[in-house]
């Protein structure tokens, strides 16, 4: 239990932290993907793929 517990953890620390990173490199060219408990959740389960599809809906809907 408690070692899933930590593989979770870790999967939501990664994707609150490759949404930051992005957002903070991309900022100067006016990308910013919101940081918030849906795109953490696909980021985290799905990891870059589901980012790349993130940034891809963004696009569409703006």
């Amino acid at each position: 239990m408690k070692n899933k517990l930590g593989s979770l953890l870790k999967k939501i620390v990664f994707g609150f932290g490759i949404i930051y990173g992005i957002n903070v490199m991309l900022k100067n060219v006016g990308v910013y993907l919101p940081i918030n408990i849906i795109t953490v959740g696909i980021t985290s389960f799905l990891g870059v793929p589901g980012l790349l599809s993130l940034f891809a809906i963004f696009y569409i809907i703006n």
